[in-house]
C-alpha cells in the first residue's frame, strides 16, 4: 500500500558512522531509530504550503513520539496518535500523554525507522505484537494543477501484527487549536461535518461508512491577508477522516485531557460536540477520531489535514486591490468538495507520487552514469589513511578541516559515500520544501480583478512567500535560486511565478528602470511598491529576470513569452550595460552578509544577463535582432574581459576574488552556473577549471565557505557551483568536457551538504545557511540568522537541470 523507500548501502553507511549514535536513547528511554536515506535535522510531515507546513524535529534524539510535531518557525502543533492494542495504547505521533496521569495501560511506542523520499516520510514502531506504520504523504505532482493547489496533506496509520495473531485494535488521533491559531488566548470555534452537512449537538451520530467527516477550525474574528507568528489569521484548518472498514467509528470534540484519558480507558469516543468556544489556553480544546477494528493482524486508518485559504491573495491590478482565490476552487466547487475528493483520491495520488518519484531516482542515477568522479574509498576514520586503491587521505575528527589530500591538504569528498546516493538524500528532502512555498491561484478576472472560482482562466499564478527571511511576496532572488527545480520539475510553474511580477512592472505600477525586488513587502499582500521602495537590489535583480526569463525559454522553447516581455527586458539590459561590470555598493541576494563594493559574482550575473540578452534579441526584436544581439554579445564580451582583469586574484594562487582588488579574498563563484546550464559561450571553460580546483583548497567539514568573510556557506549556491565542476557525458556542454578532476569537486560540495543533513543539531526544517565548522549550527554574523523552511533549496536540482538542460535526463 505504501510507496516503498529503498535503504541506499553508502549513505545509510554513512547514517551510521555519523549520524546519532545508534546506542543513544530518546527522552523516552529507547534506542534512536534506524535513518534512511540520511537524518535530516527535520522531517516534512505535513508541507503542502506556507501555511501547512509541518514537521517533526530530530533534536536532542528525539522523533515523532518525543518531539513531537512543530510548524516550520518552531511552534509546537498539537497532532497526537495513539493506537492501542489488546488494551495497551501505544503513543507514535506527539507528547498528549504528558498532560495525562501515569496509566499502567499507556506507553510510548518504540520508534524502529525513518526513512523518506521526495513525497512521503515513513516512521515505525514496535507496538507489543504489531508493527505501527505512520506514513505521511504530502505529494509533490508539479505537472498537476489541481492536486498541487490543493494545501491538504495525508497521514495513513496501520498496523501489522509480527506473531501472525489477530489483535484487538483501535485507533485514536486528535489535533488542537495551535494550528488555527498562533497566539493561546484568541477565541476559536469550531465545526464537525459530515461531507458538506454539519453536524449538530443534537444529531451527531455515524450516518455512513464511507462518509468522510471533516473538523473546520477557524478563528472567532478573522482578519483576511494577515498573519501573526506567520500563521494566518484567517480561513479554516481542517482535520478529516472517514470510519475505513473500522466496526465502530466515533468522534468528539473537548478538553485534551478528558478526551485522551477517556479514549486510553474507553477505546472509543461519545460522538459530543463541546460547543464552549474558547481559547487553546482554556482547557485546550481538541478535535478527535477513534477507530475501532476488533480481532485484526493488520488495519490502516487515513486523515488528512490542512489549512485553507478562501481567498488566497491580495493583488493590486488596474480596477484597484482585489482578493484571488485559490486554484483548486477551477477544479472543486467548494472547501467540503475539495475535501472529499482529496481523501478519496488517495490511490490515484500515489500512482502520482511513485510516478515521479521513480523519476527523480532515474534521473539522479543517469545524471550520475555520464558525470563520474575521482573515487576515494575509506579505511579507518583517524590520521594517514590508506583506501583499497592504496590512495592515502588524511581524517583527524578533532578539527573541521573533513577529508584531506595528503599532497596538497586540499579538500576531497567523503570516502566510501557514493556522490548519487548523498545527492538523492539532499533532492529527496527539498521536493516537499520548495511546493510547500508556493500557492496557486485564479488570475484576476477582466471585470474588477476578484474571482468568486467561476473564472473560465486556463493557466493560474504563482505566488511564493519568502519563508523565514522576511517574508516578502514573489521575491525576485529568491525565484532565482529555486528555478533548477522549477526548470527541472515544470517550467511553466516558472513562468507562473514570473507572471505577476511581469503585470505589476508592465502595468505601469512600479516607477523604476530596473527590476523590482517584490511584489509585496509580507505575503500574501502582492500589492508591489507603487513608490518604488523596495528592498534596493537592482543588479542583482535585473539579472535574475533576464536569466529566468531566457531560462524558460530554453526549456520549452516558448519564443511568443520573450516577444512579449521583450520591452521590459531590454529596459533591464539597459541598466546592466550601465551598471553590471562596476555595480558599486550594491547588495547581492546574500543580502544577510551586508553591503560590499563592486562584488565579483554580483557583476558576473550581469555580464551573464547581458550575454543571455543577446540570444533573447535573436528571437524577441522586431526591428534588427541580428544587431540588437550583436550589440549585447559584443557589450557582454568587453565586460568579461575587463572582469577578468578586476576578478582574478593576480598572486600564484588563481582563483576569483569577492571583490575587485580584494586580495586573498574569494568566494563561490554561482552566478556563473547560468551560463554552464544554458550554454552560453561567455564563460570560457578555463575560468571553470580554475575555480573547480581552488575551491578544495578551502574546504571545511560541512562544506566551502560562502566567502572569505565568514565560515558559512549557502547550501544552493554551493550545489550551483558544484554543478559548474560538471564532469562529463549528459554534462557536457558549453563549459563542459570537465573531467573527474573538477568533478570530485562537485563531489566534496554535494557530500558536504549532505553530511551537514546527517550530522546537524539545528532540529528545525532544512536550512540553507549554516557554519561549516564546528557542529554545523546556524550561520550568520553578526547575528545568527535561522533560515529554515525556505523555497529555495530548489537550487539543490541543479544538477538534475543541467541534466535536462543537456538531454541526459528525460
Amino acid at each position: 500500500m505504501f510507496l516503498p523507500i529503498a535503504v541506499l548501502a553508502g549513505f545509510a553507511g554513512l547514517v551510521a558512522a555519523q549520524g546519532p549514535s545508534t546506542a543513544a536513547k530518546d527522552s523516552n528511554g529507547n534506542l534512536v531509530p534506524a535513518y534512511s536515506p540520511a537524518r535530516p535535522p527535520a522531517i516534512p510531515l505535513a508541507v503542502r504550503s506556507p501555511y501547512t507546513s509541518a514537521w517533526s524535529s530530530t533534536s536532542s534524539n528525539g522523533t515523532l513520539n518525543t518531539n513531537g510535531v512543530i510548524f516550520w518557525p518552531g511552534a509546537a502543533l498539537g497532532w497526537e496518535g495513539i493506537v492501542t492494542v489488546d488494551g495497551i495504547s501505544y503513543e507514535y505521533l506527539g507528547t498528549g500523554s504528558t498532560t495525562l496521569p501515569t496509566l499502567p495501560n499507556l506507553q510510548p511506542a518504540k520508534p524502529l525507522t525513518v526513512t523518506y523520499d521526495s513525497q512521503y516520510s515513513n516512521f515505525t514502531f514496535a507496538a507489543g505484537p504489531v508493527v505501527v506504520t505512520a506514513s505521511f504523504l504530502s505529494s509533490v505532482l508539479p505537472e498537476d494543477l489541481c492536486r498541487t493547489s490543493i494545501p491538504l496533506s495525508y497521514l495513513t496509520t496501520s498496523v501489522r501484527s509480527t506473531d501472525n495473531q489477530t489483535h484487538d485494535v483501535q485507533f485514536y488521533s486528535d489535533v488542537n487549536a495551535a494550528w488555527a491559531a498562533s497566539e493561546n488566548n484568541v477565541t476559536v470555534q469550531w465545526d464537525l461535518y459530515e461531507g458538506s452537512n454539519k453536524v449538530n449537538g443534537s444529531d451527531a451520530a455515524i450516518r455512513g461508512s464511507s462518509s468522510i467527516y471533516s473538523w473546520l477550525v477557524y478563528l472567532q474574528k478573522p482578519y483576511a491577508f494577515a498573519e501573526e507568528a506567520d500563521m494566518a489569521l484567517w480561513g479554516n484548518f481542517t482535520y478529516s477522516s472517514s470510519p475505513m472498514g473500522a466496526e465502530n467509528f466515533s468522534f468528539q470534540s473537548g478538553s485534551s485531557g478528558d478526551l485522551r484519558y477517556q479514549y486510553v480507558m474507553q477505546h472509543s469516543l461519545q460522538n459530543l460536540l463541546d460547543t464552549d468556544f474558547r481559547p487553546s489556553a482554556a482547557r485546550e480544546p481538541v478535535f478527535a477520531y477513534a477507530h475501532d477494528f476488533g480481532g485484526v493482524s493488520s488495519a490502516s486508518v487515513r486523515y488528512t489535514i490542512g489549512s485553507v485559504q478562501e481567498p488566497a491573495i491580495r493583488y493590486l491590478t488596474g480596477q484597484g486591490v482585489v482578493p484571488l482565490q485559490p486554484w483548486w476552487k477551477q477544479c472543486y466547487a467548494d472547501i467540503h468538495q475539495m475535501i472529499d475528493f482529496h481523501f478519496n483520491d488517495f490511490n490515484a495520488t500515489q500512482t502520482l507520487a511513485a510516478r515521479f518519484e521513480s523519476q527523480l531516482r532515474a534521473d539522479v542515477n543517469a545524471y550520475y552514469s555520464a558525470n563520474t568522479a575521482m573515487v576515494y574509498s575509506n579505511g579507518t576514520q583517524g590520521h594517514n589513511n590508506t583506501d583499497q586503491y592504496g590512495r592515502e587521505y588524511i581524517y583527524n575528527p578533532a578539527n573541521s578541516y573533513g577529508f584531506l589530500d595528503p599532497q596538497n591538504f586540499s579538500g576531497i569528498a567523503i570516502p566510501d559515500v557514493e556522490e548519487a546516493d548523498a545527492y538523492y538524500s539532499i533532492v529527496a528532502l527539498s521536493a516537499r520544501q520548495v511546493m510547500g512555498a508556493y500557492v496557486l491561484v485564479i488570475p484576476p478576472s477582466s471585470g474588477d480583478g476578484s474571482d468568486d472560482g467561476s473564472s473560465t482562466a486556463t493557466e493560474p499564478l504563482m505566488f511564493q512567500k519568502e519563508i523565514s527571511s522576511n517574508g516578502n511576496t514573489n521575491t525576485v532572488d529568491v525565484l532565482y535560486p529555486t528555478m533548477p527545480f522549477l526548470l527541472y520539475a515544470n517550467p511553466n510553474l516558472l513562468r507562473y511565478s514570473l507572471e505577476p511580477l511581469y503585470q505589476n512592472q508592465e502595468g505601469g505600477f512600479y516607477p523604476n528602470a530596473y527590476s523590482m525586488h517584490d511584489l509585496g513587502s509580507h505575503y500574501p499582500n502582492a500589492t508591489g511598491h507603487v513608490e518604488g521602495d523596495d528592498e534596493y537590489m537592482p543588479v542583482e535583480e535585473s539579472g535574475n529576470m533576464i536569466l529566468m526569463s531566457y531560462a524558460y525559454y530554453k526549456f520549452t522553447n516558448d519564443t511568443t513569452y520573450l516577444q512579449t516581455h521583450y520591452p521590459l527586458l531590454r529596459q533591464f539590459a539597459t541598466y546592466l550595460t550601465l551598471y553590471s561590470l562596476l555595480p558599486g555598493y550594491q547588495l547581492s541576494t546574500d543580502d544577510f552578509a551586508g553591503r560590499l563594493a563592486n562584488q565579483t559574482n554580483l557583476a558576473i550575473k550581469g555580464i551573464v544577463g547581458l550575454a543571455a540578452m543577446s540570444q533573447i534579441a535573436l528571437v524577441a526584436d522586431r526591428d534588427d535582432p541580428l544587431a540588437a544581439a550583436a550589440n549585447y554579445s559584443n557589450t557582454a564580451t568587453a565586460f568579461y574581459s575587463q572582469w577578468e582583469q578586476l576578478a582574478i586574484d593576480p598572486s600564484g594562487t588563481q582563483h576569483t576574488l569577492l571583490s575587485y582588488s580584494w586580495r586573498s579574498s574569494y568566494s563561490l563563484l554561482y552566478n556563473i552556473y547560468p551560463a554552464y546550464l544554458l550554454s552560453l559561450d561567455i564563460i570560457p571553460q578555463r575560468l571553470y577549471e580554475m575555480q573547480c580546483r581552488f575551491y578544495p583548497s578551502v574546504s571545511q567539514i560541512f562544506g566551502v565557505p560562502l566567502d572569505s568573510r565568514h565560515v558559512y556557506t549557502k547550501s544552493d549556491e554551493s550545489l550551483w557551483t558544484a554543478a559548474t565542476c560538471g564532469g562529463g557525458g549528459a554534462g557536457v556542454g558549453v563549459g563542459g568536457g570537465l573531467g573527474a578532476e573538477t568533478a570530485g569537486t562537485r563531489k566534496l560540495m554535494v557530500n558536504g551538504v549532505a553530511r551537514w543533513i546527517n550530522e546537524t543539531g539545528t532540529g528545525a526544517p532544512f536550512s540553507d545557511l549554516w557554519d561549516t565548522v564546528g557542529e554545523g549550527g546556524f550561520g550568520g554574523s553578526p547575528e545568527i540568522v535561522e533560515f529554515r523552511a525556505r523555497p529555495v533549496v530548489g537550487g539543490h536540482f541543479s544538477l538534475l537541470a543541467v541534466g535536462r538542460a543537456r538531454g541526459g535526463v528525460v
